[in-house]
């Protein structure tokens, strides 16, 4: 949509405001857009506010440090200021006399001596068309030509590619094959510095199946196990007030955004310094947020908290849990309840002779070292498995509509729990003397 222009080329308009400002001097007139002959500065104080008020763009200094950030957070909505993104995060202005303006095709933070701290970087050639900035209603700031081009086709940048710390409705992770960009978040290094910190939340389309990953630099702290066509096993839909994500793959991408399907309420995922997820909401006139779900939820959450051919179970002592077919590793610290050293088969595995174990409800296993066919059926996918030498286990790619489709585990499995309202079947192959 459109917003209201930030300049006024016409005397008639000019008057008008005057006689507003006149009549009423404590009136402010929000603008959402920004062109090529204006500027926001510090010192000035101006924003640029959403169509319907929800978001603000602006200068903030969130310490006593001087270190000053361009940003976007919810404008009325909450009582304290929460922010949605930051553009120059890692690269603060040191003084209070930064400005932003349109160079060119692009949006450029400039600093006290007009260099160069933050750009959007748009490096398509440049056009003789004007250019503007626009905040959106959903928060999403977007240069984009002056005529028309209010689709996201038309957009010559979004901070949507970029996100931060925060995932909004609307706003992808994933991988996008045109521009061989990834999306996704990175927490603050701590409450009141908005630099780059150790976390980050990663929707990972390129190490076997798609998964999220939350990683603490580049150790895996938490997986979310494979998409099955209606959630991700791991963080399964039927938890409470979990986040609901729509799944795209096609030649251009494969990502997922955040739904909501009740768009009075406002929503947002963010992950922390400390290394954990939220997802919180606000319903008006409620002026403060409610958190909703945290990820990690518990010990079983853990990135191989019971090793290999080990399930975590908050419902046993210890919580760690051999397949049927499968004995602890290391027996003592077993009954310690130290179960990262998993298990090993009773039996090797053959080329022939063996069978499939059945674990309902499952969280499936790292999708590291396993391969998908969305064609075959899941009978199809047990005879490919069984004939397989390699194959370990399979399970249904496609939960949606029956059961179609096939996941197949070569090697090790890994990082699996169970869970009392949700989950997926597994079938783990195992030799036909160590099944009962």
């Amino acid at each position: 949509m459109k917003g209201v222009q930030s300049t006024y080329h016409h005397s008639y308009t000019l008057s008008f405001l005057h006689v507003l400002f006149l009549f009423h001097p404590i009136l402010s007139i929000d603008v959402n857009t920004l062109s090529s002959t204006d500027s926001l500065t510090i010192s000035s104080n101006r924003t640029l506010v959403s169509h319907g008020g929800v978001f603000e763009l602006g200068f903030f200094k969130p310490s006593a440090l001087s270190r000053w950030y361009l940003g976007i957070w919810y404008k009325k909505l909450v009582s304290d200021k929460t922010y949605a993104w930051v553009a120059n995060r890692d690269n603060p202005l040191s003084t209070s006399s930064g400005s932003l303006k349109i160079s060119g095709n692009n949006l450029v933070l400039l600093g006290q001596f007009n260099n160069c701290v933050w750009s959007t970087n748009i490096t398509r050639g440049k056009s003789t068309s004007p250019v503007m900035a626009e905040l959106l209603p959903n928060g999403n700031l977007v240069m984009r030509y002056s005529y028309n081009n209010d689709s996201p086709s038309g957009f010559l940048w979004q901070s949507f590619d970029f996100p931060t710390d925060t995932l909004l409705p609307d706003m992808k992770l994933g991988y996008d094959h045109k521009t061989g960009r990834s999306r996704f978040l990175t927490s603050w290094r701590n409450f009141d510095d908005p630099s780059s910190g150790d976390f980050t939340y990663k929707f990972d389309v390129r190490r076997g199946l798609p998964e999220l990953f939350l990683k603490k630099k580049y150790v895996v702290m938490e997986r979310s196990g494979p998409w099955n066509g209606i959630e991700f096993s791991g963080i399964p839909v039927g938890g409470r007030n979990h986040p609901v994500y729509d799944y795209i793959e096609n030649s251009e991408e494969v990502t997922i955004r955040l739904l909501i399907a009740n768009q009075s309420i406002y929503s947002r995922l963010t992950i922390i310094d400390l290394g954990y997820l939220h997802r919180s909401t606000l319903i008006p006139p409620s002026r403060g947020w409610s958190y909703l779900w945290t990820f990690p939820t518990d010990d079983c959450d853990a990135y191989k908290s019971c090793g290999p051919y080990a399930y975590c179970d908050l419902s046993t002592s210890p919580r760690c849990n051999c397949f049927e077919g499968f004995d602890p590793m290391n027996r003592q610290q077993w009954d310690l309840g130290e179960g990262s050293d998993g298990c090993v088969r009773r039996t090797p595995l053959s080329c022939s002779g063996n069978r499939f174990l059945m674990l309902r409800k499952m969280k499936l296993p790292d999708a590291k070292m396993s391969i998908a066919d969305r064609i075959i059926d899941l009978k199809k996918c047990e005879e490919r498995c069984l004939t397989d030498c390699n194959c370990t286990s399979f399970a249904a790619a496609d939960v949606r509509r029956g059961v179609t489709g096939c996941f197949i585990w070569t090697g090790e499995l890994y990082d699996t729990r169970t869970y009392s309202f949700a989950g997926q079947d597994l079938y783990v192959k195992v030799a036909n003397v160590d099944l009962g």
